[in-house]
């Protein structure tokens, strides 16, 4: 197997990996690495380090540059911000990716080809991470962009993935939160898609997210990609799983609830050169009906208990998690493409009693 400088296959990451990485492709790699023999399906793919991001900076000249330009900006002003923002933004993308870190991207694309076929979909997330903050959350700040096919497609979105660290919410974020910008890198992951659009996916929370329950999985579910429930523009379907008759064989979906789904994100006609991925409207008959089968709606919860049960040994304490879902239209299976630890909820105290009939 090929060594690589700049970049780490998910199967050559885990968890303690955060400060390479970022969470988002540590954890990715820590469930493709542990949790595929428990039979938890989470497409391949790999990670650009931090070291890499810094050497691209390094190579196009950008450092001091993006220092000067955030040391003399007041991010209380927002037409400066704004100005400042774009003005880095399109250095980066602008810049030349050097030939040794393109090469690889490269390879590690045809490595996803050689498993997936050729010219493989793929979706390329960031992943922010500060050395010497590992646990600071940058969750939701920068791109994400999927159906993305072909290598120079790919470099390019790269360069756009690196240039999302300086938008005009993350400059903002790094200030209120007292980060030096140039202590915090990025990764870019790059994972093999799910034919979801063909599908559904969602969002599973290993805990009651109302009320802080911890035996119940709530799962929420929409037809196509699942951009359009992460950001809240759809009214998904949603199901709630009691954990403890789960595990007993039983099949206790303890509550079901019929969302609107009107909207959904499907591939577009070209990802080459034209718009990746764009939306429709879902067929009247189709949203009033759920999106996802009772097999699936189990299926899911028993993932959620597995990677719940795996973070939370690995952290030596509760760790409910917030997990990214795909089902693949075309295969039928149904895929993990992320999970992170649930902060906001399961913090929160679990005073409201709420009484299930089985």
């Amino acid at each position: 197997m090929k060594q690589f400088k700049y970049i780490k296959r998910f199967k050559e990451l885990g968890i303690k990996d955060v400060p390479l990485v970022g969470g988002k492709n540590a954890s990715l790699g820590e469930m493709y690495r542990e949790l595929s023999a428990e039979g938890v399906k989470v497409p391949n793919g790999f990670a650009t380090t931090a070291q890499a991001y810094r050497y691209y900076l390094e190579y196009n000249g950008l450092r001091d540059k993006i220092a000067k330009a955030l040391a003399e900006l007041d991010v209380r002003d927002v037409e400066a911000l704004a100005h400042t923002g774009a003005m880095i933004r399109g250095w980066i993308i602008d810049g030349k990716m050097p030939e040794d870190l393109a090469q690889e991207i490269a390879d590690a694309y045809h490595e996803l080809a050689e498993e997936y076929g050729p010219n493989p979909d793929v979706a390329v997330r960031s992943s922010a991470t500060a050395e010497d903050l590992p646990d600071a959350s940058f969750a939701g700040q920068q791109e994400t962009y999927l159906n993305v096919r072909g290598v120079d497609n790919l470099l390019r979105t790269c360069k756009r993935v690196m240039a999302s660290l300086f938008t005009d919410r993350a400059i903002s974020y790094r200030v209120d939160k007292g980060f030096d910008h140039m202590s915090v890198a990025l990764s870019i992951g790059v994972q093999k898609m799910v034919r979801s659009d063909k599908g559904a996916s969602g969002v599973m929370f290993t805990i009651d997210t109302e009320t802080g329950f911890k035996d119940t999985v709530f799962i929420t579910a929409a037809y196509g990609l699942g951009e359009t429930v992460v950001q809240g523009a759809v009214n998904p379907d949603e199901f709630y799983v009691f954990k403890p008759t789960l595990e007993q064989g039983y099949r206790p979906i303890i509550r079901r609830h019929l969302g609107e789904k009107a909207i959904k994100m499907v591939y577009g006609k070209d990802p080459v050169t034209g718009n990746p991925t764009h939306i429709v409207h879902v067929r009247p008959q189709d949203r009033h009906r759920f999106c996802i089968s009772d097999d699936d709606v189990l299926q899911l919860a028993k993932y959620g208990i597995i990677i719940e049960r795996h973070y939370s040994k690995k952290a030596g304490r509760y760790m409910p998690m917030d997990i990214e879902w795909a089902k693949d239209g075309i295969s039928g299976e149904l895929f993990i493409v992320q999970a992170r630890p649930e902060t906001v909820h399961s913090v929160r105290n679990a005073a409201i009693q709420e009484i299930y009939t089985l």
